[in-house]
């Protein structure tokens, strides 16, 4: 029995335990992935809505695995246009190195060496090529005894009807641009009424009027030059190999 006027301590336990149903953290995270989805998609819309057709073929090429030879497809460097600075550089450069495999690989048709040669070991002494910054250039050249044109005229021989024919053949794989170019030797005597000049640029034509009649088109044919004797290939500027052609398969896209 407690003392009279001592204090009673009641302690009183209770127990412990949830009776609440713990539902976790799930629901969070798949609301979070709902909400994300969502933002892309109407991101994905607004930029559908923001672009031009031209910008979508352009994004669409670069993630392409195949370009086209001659694309006309490209976006817009201007702020705001729907299209990055980086995707735009990572195209122009995808597209230069598909061009760059695709003026080798018309380069290869006249090569004899290549196993894929267009062209007969005739012909093929008339003819070198290189690639520059201006294109893949095919050089059709005069050899001793064999010419190209009649002597001091713009009339083509037989050897060049067969010599544009297989060019002709070639170029028409690709759709880039083609310009001529006409180049003649240095003489000895300079004659007024055949001066280097015009008969450089009487070639050129010729050339060009048989390209035109042929698979390349006249749409193809960007421009005609006539450059004289003033550009020879070789040091001496009286051979007869600096009686040439030049034909150049034109960059779609500047290296």
């Amino acid at each position: 029995m407690a003392a009279v006027g001592q204090s009673r301590i009641i302690i009183k336990r209770k127990k412990s335990g949830r009776s609440e149903v713990h539902h976790g953290g799930a629901w969070k995270v798949a609301y979070a992935d709902f909400v994300t989805a969502m933002m892309a998609f109407f991101l994905m819309m607004w930029l559908l809505s923001a672009t031009t057709e031209g910008q979508k073929q352009g994004l669409a090429d670069y993630f392409s695995p195949q370009f086209a030879i001659s694309p006309e497809s490209g976006g817009s460097d201007s702020m705001l246009s729907g299209q990055s600075i980086a995707v735009d550089g990572a195209v122009g450069q995808a597209r230069a190195e598909a061009e760059e495999d695709t003026l080798r690989s018309v380069e290869s048709k006249f090569d004899a060496n290549s196993g894929e040669s267009a062209v007969e070991d005739e012909l093929l002494q008339h003819i070198k090529t290189r690639i520059t910054d201006e294109g893949l250039i095919v050089d059709l050249f005069d050899l001793p005894g064999a010419p190209l044109f009649q002597p001091e005229t713009a009339t083509p021989t037989l050897l060049l009807g067969d010599l544009i024919a297989v060019v002709d053949d070639v170029f028409r794989g690709v759709r880039n641009g083609i310009a001529v170019k006409g180049h003649v030797r240095s003489t000895a005597v300079v004659v007024r009424d055949k001066d280097a000049w015009p008969l450089s640029a009487g070639r050129a034509e010729a050339v060009r009027d048989r390209l035109a009649r042929g698979w390349t088109s006249e749409s193809r044919l960007r421009r005609t030059e006539a450059h004289g004797d003033m550009a020879p290939a070789l040091p001496d500027r009286m051979d007869v190999r600096n009686n040439r052609i030049e034909l150049i398969l034109l960059r779609n896209v500047a290296r």
